[in-house]
C-alpha cells in the first residue's frame, strides 16, 4: 500500500533549537511516522512543498525513546516517536506557519 505524504510527515516541530537550525543550516525539524525511512521522508517533503519546487539535500533521523514519568503513585512512560531533520538547498525556504 502506497503511503500518503501527510501520513509520513506528521507535523513540523517548532523549538528554539529548530529555529537556530533554520537560520544557520537551512534545516527543518519534523515529526514523522515511526516506520518511515529517509527516502520516503525526502519524497514526502518534496511532494508537500511541490508548489515551491523544494529540493532536499539530505535527511537525518532520530528515534526518540520513551522517558519514565511519575504522576502521584503511578509510573508511566511518554510515547516513543521519530524525528527527522531535513536539510534544504540554500536557495529554498519553507513557510511553516
Amino acid at each position: 500500500m502506497a503511503k500518503n505524504a501527510y501520513d509520513i510527515i506528521r507535523r513540523p516541530l517548532v523549538t528554539e533549537k529548530g529555529e537556530v537550525d533554520v537560520e544557520e543550516l537551512n534545516a527543518y525539524h519534523f515529526e514523522v511516522a515511526p516506520d518511515a525511512n529517509k527516502i520516503e521522508i525526502k519524497k514526502a517533503i518534496e511532494e508537500i512543498y511541490a508548489h515551491k519546487s523544494v529540493k532536499v539535500d539530505k535527511v537525518r533521523i532520530i528515534n526518540k525513546k520513551p522517558k519514565k514519568r511519575r504522576f502521584r503513585f503511578r509510573i508511566g512512560y511518554t510515547r516513543s516517536w521519530k524525528k527527522a531533520i531535513v536539510y534544504l538547498n540554500r536557495e529554498h525556504k519553507l513557510e511553516l506557519f
